[in-house]
């Protein structure tokens, strides 16, 4: 199986910054896409940032320019450093992988368990 960790949620002022990080173990044979969504409360999961494996990211129009993805291939770690934050990017966020298990050809999602995040003063 490969198992996805997040970490760096909590709660901070309308304006702050947080660091999320999303490690991925287990039995990977390789991952290609990394990206990071979230789900407010009573709101669908939205799609919020992808890193390919190449290195091309793409952000959702209400987090560009403030949110920064990045990733360590040798780590298996993909992070989101998310700027000038607004009550309204309040959600839990979760870190997806597409990856392939090790012996396998075949491609799947993967999830965490999601981090929350808190923008309030």
């Amino acid at each position: 199986q490969v198992q996805l960790v997040e970490s760096g949620g909590g709660l901070v002022q309308p304006g702050g910054s947080l660091r999320l990080s999303c490690a991925a173990s287990g039995s990977i044979g390789s991952i290609n896409n990394m990206g990071w969504y979230r789900q407010a409360p009573g709101k669908e999961r939205e799609w919020v940032a992808t890193d390919t494996r190449g290195g091309s990211t793409d952000y959702a129009d209400s987090v560009k320019g403030r949110f920064t993805i990045s990733r360590d291939n040798a780590k298996n770690t993909v992070y989101l450093q998310m700027n000038s934050l607004k009550s309204e990017d309040t959600a839990v966020y979760y870190c997806n992988a597409e990856a392939r298990r090790l012996g396998t050809l075949l491609w799947s999602n993967y999830w965490g368990q999601g981090t929350q995040v808190t923008v309030s003063s």
